[in-house]
């Protein structure tokens, strides 16, 4: 298979952001290729189908795409604390801050999440065991170091991840969700069930 020129992966990505900004807008059901490429300035729909095969490629791409910039985002904002719970507040800061500076990103992700295919299906259920670990870890180097009290770290981490979930989730379909007071509540809370005393 031919690498792809940077003309094409630039027309890919032009088409993935349109995809985006109408699954943000319009949610999964209405978005079409035909809507897609009006959002894109494209003249034909034609050229989505030349790019990618299908909805389902496209779909499968968008879920690949915003996972990146997700990734990228919050690991930009990790590894600059001194303490686990630094650490801690900080991945949590940067969760609802990504929310709130690519809220598009953050819906249109909920959108496509049930109809992603099989492949990318086991690379998110992978992502969301390794996101289990790796805040398990976190705690668990917390409780090693005496800033954290004593618990399951495994059981911990569920609790912390979905709380951080049900925030992502609750804010991507109701805008007028205040994130700057769901990130100061969603710290105390954390920080209240994981620390001593």
């Amino acid at each position: 298979m031919r690498a792809k020129s940077v003309t094409e992966r630039a027309r890919r990505a032009q088409i993935v952001d349109a995809a985006i900004a109408t699954l943000a807008e319009l949610g999964y059901g209405a978005t079409s290729f035909k809507q897609i490429a009006a959002r894109a300035g494209l003249s034909s729909t034609g050229l989505i189908s030349y790019h990618f095969k299908g909805k389902q490629e496209l779909v499968d791409e968008v879920r690949a795409e915003v996972h990146r910039r997700f990734t990228a985002f919050v690991l930009d904002r990790m590894d600059r604390a001194d303490t686990a719970r630094g650490e801690l507040e900080a991945f949590l800061r940067a969760n609802l801050r990504f929310m709130a500076a690519h809220r598009p990103e953050m819906v249109a992700l909920l959108q496509v999440r049930p109809h992603v295919s099989t492949a990318d299906d086991a690379d998110s259920s992978t992502s969301s065991d390794d996101d289990h670990r790796k805040m398990a870890d976190l705690l668990r180097e917390g409780q090693s170091a005496g800033e954290f009290r004593e618990f399951d770290a495994d059981a911990m981490a569920i609790f912390v991840l979905a709380l951080r979930n049900g925030v992502l989730a609750r804010a991507a379909d109701h805008a007028e969700v205040d994130l700057d007071l769901c990130e100061r509540e969603l710290i105390t809370m954390v920080g209240l069930a994981v620390t001593k005393g």
